[in-house]
């Protein structure tokens, strides 16, 4: 290698190193957006009528854009997502989480979906809060799908969280026992210049390019 491909090679080290912190903002920008979409998503699916009923009564929700089946997190399946909370009739500034699992169970052949957890309790909203908070029969929180939601409202059972997930058939092997939901606080701390998910959902620090998601979501109302 002569010298000017040596001085190539450490220039385009230089660029990547000094540009890793707008690419990583730029990437929660992408996740806020799909984000959006996935609200977009929701309010086309034939259950929203019942999603948004469970919405109006909720703590908070966790929108996963993205959940992919295997390669992800050292193997496992799992995908980054966004959580906000309910401020009166608005939504508090999203704080960015990812959430991985071993097996989620998904349905055989569904390779990733688009999952919104509505959070229906303060304790599920605390354990999430939580610096790492592991779903499960020892965490004390219930997870259920929607459509088993919809049958336990009529006879006054519900879930701490209630999880809508896109595509057909999506619910039949959905499970999320032993699922890990960890906040990434250095994307809050890209994004906002704090770790704190408590000042986030607080609204004491906002970052603009995150307003469309919060007012779309505020129409489910």
């Amino acid at each position: 290698m002569n010298i000017l491909t040596k001085f190539a090679v450490a220039a385009v080290a230089a660029a990547a190193l000094f540009a890793a912190p707008a690419a990583q903002a730029s990437d929660q920008t992408e996740l806020i957006s799909r984000a959006d979409r996935t609200v977009d998503h929701l309010k086309s699916d034939p259950a929203f009528s019942v999603a948004a009923r469970m919405i109006h009564r909720a703590k908070a929700v966790l929108i996963v854009p993205r959940l992919v089946k295997g390669g992800f997190i050292f193997g496992a399946e799992g995908g980054d997502g966004v959580l906000l909370k309910r401020s009166g009739r608005s939504w508090s500034s999203p704080a960015f989480y990812s959430m991985g699992s071993a097996s989620f169970g998904l349905q055989i052949g569904l390779e990733q979906a688009e999952l919104v957890f509505i959070i229906m309790t303060d304790r599920a909203l605390k354990g999430i809060q939580r610096s790492e908070f592991k779903l499960g029969a020892g965490a004390g929180i219930t997870v259920v799908t929607l459509s088993s939601a919809a049958e336990g409202a009529t006879s006054g059972q519900g879930g701490d969280m209630v999880v809508w997930a896109s595509g057909t058939g999506a619910y039949g092997g959905l499970t999320f026992n032993g699922s890990i939901i960890k906040a990434r606080d250095s994307l809050n701390d890209e994004f906002y210049g704090t770790e704190s998910v408590s000042m986030i959902l607080a609204n004491r620090v906002r970052n603009k390019a995150a307003g469309h998601l919060q007012r779309n979501l505020a129409t489910v109302w």
